[in-house]
């Protein structure tokens, strides 16, 4: 069939009018070119579920793309026997993301599904402890996170509250390819809307697990902290965790507190972007902050500014991990392969597992073993799992609590997180990390340079030998390349969000003494210059 009769079957199926109409105009306009681009396949589960622009057609994110998604997921969980059992659905702000929770109930409680939606936008981490707190069969979230304002997204949550892993991922996107004519789908209203509790249990839960207590009070009430919920969703549940554990009310940037879907006063609603945080620094200088706290929109990830310097997410993650061994959690520690290598001389250090697992959460949330379940897992890119007995996901929410209690015990010593970094380059060595990000349109670029670099590797870098290694062949494979040396790493993927090209970088520098900190950083930001544009050259960019 031509790319107009293939658009022609998809509008006459449409169970939405205005997104009907869409295709309906771009067929009467012959706007091939579109029509291509939005036919060109199914949206795929990716690192962090079904994402994509909100667009009518396939390769978008519509009504019918999520009644397709919830009837396939429902087909599958049928047929894995948990036909009838409870699924929570949870939504952001974004737009339509309401309308997406509401087809989603109406499609699986068709199917005969117990449904229960959360009462509002709520942070994805409360749909995350829902599902295992509710005894649910899965649980469904409606969001883009940190994507840009015209996209959404669909995650898909099993039993144990963690992300799909493969194969369920692939069988389900079968189950969906496999779902009939969208008007012959039946559609119940036999769902309910769940209270307020969900969220005060969930809040329970995070404060129970970190223990405020262990630092006092008073320490607590003088940690002055700036926040923003970066126009997301995650403010009044971080307000009402930082109140129960005993903390001042958050100094919030007003602009940014409530939830708005066009993100106005950030060019890209993501804490890691040159610029987000800048309202934030400019608050937490006006209130004389100890700590400045961004989370993302839908508040799994977050971002620490202390002493006006954003912390990267390798310096958050290993003074978190470092935190819960010095107060004797544990278990596993695990990081993602594009993160530091930092947490594994911690763990050595202290005599207690490492895992390092593909990027995702997905795949962190399950490191560990029944002897040494995971105790903490973080990726660089501002995930952390402080609490994953709560939360089988990122949850931006229970690690701004964690920095908070963090930054107050120092700050009881007059020392800072910077100081506490200071302290474990003089113990282990400086470890530094940092990117090479391409953002391009047309993403075969992408495919010919990964196809570049695994043909022609760099045989040194900054001067030193390295050794390649095709991540495709590790188990489970990835698709990426791993160049690692003595005292420099670089690994090289595809975003599975996001149509980027992501070098990782690390330099490890040893450190004498705490005199030779300063140099010591000097060298390393050197060196991370030199690698990106070595790596550059060697990726074509």
């Amino acid at each position: 069939m031509t790319v107009l009769q293939v658009a022609r079957k998809w509008a006459d199926d449409d169970p939405h009018d205005a997104d009907r109409a869409e295709i309906e105009a771009l067929i009467e306009a012959g706007d091939t070119r579109e029509l291509t681009s939005r036919f060109a396949g199914p949206l795929t589960f990716g690192t962090a579920g079904l994402r994509g622009p909100l667009r009518a057609g396939p390769a978008g994110m519509n009504a019918a793309v999520v009644t397709r998604a919830a009837a396939g997921l429902g087909a599958w969980l049928t047929g894995a026997r948990h036909g009838g059992g409870g699924v929570v659905v949870g939504y952001d702000a974004r737009r339509r993301s309401d309308e997406f929770a509401r087809v989603t109930a109406e499609v699986l409680s068709g199917a005969g599904f117990a449904v229960q939606v959360l009462p509002r936008p709520l942070p994805t981490p409360v749909l995350s402890f829902a599902v295992r707190s509710l005894g649910a069969v899965a649980g469904i979230m409606v969001t883009a996170s940190h994507n840009p304002p015209q996209d959404n997204g669909y995650k898909v949550y099993l039993a144990d509250g963690a992300q799909l892993v493969p194969p369920a991922d692939a069988e389900i996107e079968a189950a969906i390819a496999a779902v009939g004519p969208l008007r012959d789908l039946p559609r119940g209203e036999e769902w309910t809307t769940l209270g307020d509790d969900v969220e005060t249990d969930y809040v329970a839960a995070v404060v129970d697990a970190l223990e405020p207590g262990r630092v006092p009070l008073a320490d607590r009430q003088r940690l002055v902290v700036a926040y923003t919920a970066m126009h997301g969703i995650g403010s009044a549940t971080t307000r009402r965790v930082f109140e129960a554990a005993g903390f001042a009310p958050l100094h919030a940037v007003p602009q940014q507190d409530l939830p708005d879907p066009h993100f106005p006063t950030v060019s890209f609603p993501n804490p890691e972007e040159p610029g987000a945080v800048d309202l934030l620094t400019a608050l937490a200088g006006r209130v004389g902050a100890d700590l400045a706290i961004a989370q993302d929109p839908d508040a799994d990830r977050c971002s620490v500014v202390c002493g006006g310097r954003q912390l990267t997410g390798d310096e958050v993650g290993v003074l978190l991990a470092d935190w819960l061994l010095r107060r004797g959690v544990t278990g596993t520690y695990a990081a993602s392969l594009v993160s530091g290598s930092l947490l594994r001389e911690l763990a050595r250090a202290h005599g207690v597992p490492f895992a390092e697992t593909p990027t995702g959460f997905k795949w962190i949330i399950r490191a560990g073993s029944a002897a040494a379940p995971l105790a903490f897992g973080y990726e660089e890119a501002l995930g952390y799992a402080v609490t994953p007995s709560v939360a089988r996901d990122k949850d931006g929410v229970s690690a701004s609590l964690a920095v908070a209690l963090l930054a107050a015990e120092l700050a009881a010593e007059g020392r800072t997180l910077p100081d506490r970094l200071d302290e474990l380059a003089v113990e282990h060595g400086l470890f530094a990390t940092g990117q090479l990000s391409a953002r391009v349109d047309d993403l075969s670029l992408i495919a010919g340079a990964m196809e570049r670099l695994r043909a022609r590797p760099p045989a040194q870098l900054l001067g030193r030998d390295v050794a390649a290694t095709d991540l495709r062949d590790a188990d489970p494979p990835v698709d990426g390349v791993r160049l690692a040396g003595d005292g420099v790493r670089v690994t090289v993927r595809p975003s599975g969000t996001e149509p980027k090209l992501k070098a990782y970088l690390e330099t490890v520098v040893p450190v004498a003494d705490p005199a030779g900190v300063p140099a010591a950083r000097r060298r390393a930001a050197d060196e991370l210059d030199r690698l990106r544009t070595e790596m550059a050259a060697a990726l074509g960019l």
